[in-house]
């Protein structure tokens, strides 16, 4: 038997991505065929979702062991066959890519056919892949000293006087006798 799995993304109209995979092939396959298939790096937490028809999320595959919940059981991708979870055509899954923005490439097992194919394939690529990291990701800041202009930009004026500060109300506190908390 051979899956036939299209990805499209709604960031990108143009963007499409069809692999043959053998369903016997793992989850931890496909997203390494997938990765392979955008140039992304292979350093998030990504995931893949089975969806419903209205792309609610029924059942998440992890790419590292995670606690079972309330809302579903734990699946790794490399523990996870396709035919585990894929069994009839137009069936729905998300592959998370950013987690932190959940951005997410949109799938669909379109077809299972007779015939045979090694692992995951890549059988058409329509369209440049959206950028792995938005660059309003929260984790994509720079953070380091010399990003920093510490005397201008982070304290103010770099023409501060102590004698403009007014002492008036401050003498009544005390951190040691412990009146502050």
């Amino acid at each position: 038997m051979i899956y036939r799995i299209t990805f499209m993304n709604e960031e990108v109209d143009t963007f499409k991505r069809v692999f043959e995979a053998d369903p016997e092939a793992t989850f931890l396959d496909l997203h390494k065929a997938l990765l392979a298939s955008v140039d992304y790096k292979d350093d998030q937490m990504t995931a893949f979702y089975l969806c419903n028809s209205e792309w609610e999320r029924v059942q998440e595959v992890t790419l590292v062991p995670m606690p079972d919940t309330d809302q579903w059981d734990n699946m790794t991708m490399e523990a996870t066959k396709l035919s585990d979870l894929l069994t009839e055509p137009k069936q729905r899954l998300m592959y998370v890519f950013d987690p932190m923005m959940d951005r997410n490439f949109f799938g669909s097992l379109n077809s299972i056919k007779e015939g045979h194919v090694e692992g995951v394939q890549l059988v058409e690529s329509k369209g440049k892949a959206p950028k792995q990291i938005k660059e309003d990701d929260p984790l994509n800041v720079k953070t380091g000293a010399d990003d920093l202009d510490l005397d201008s930009e982070f304290y103010g004026d770099d023409q501060y006087d102590e004698g403009d500060l007014d002492m008036e109300g401050f003498q009544d506190l005390s951190f040691e006798d412990g009146t502050m908390f």
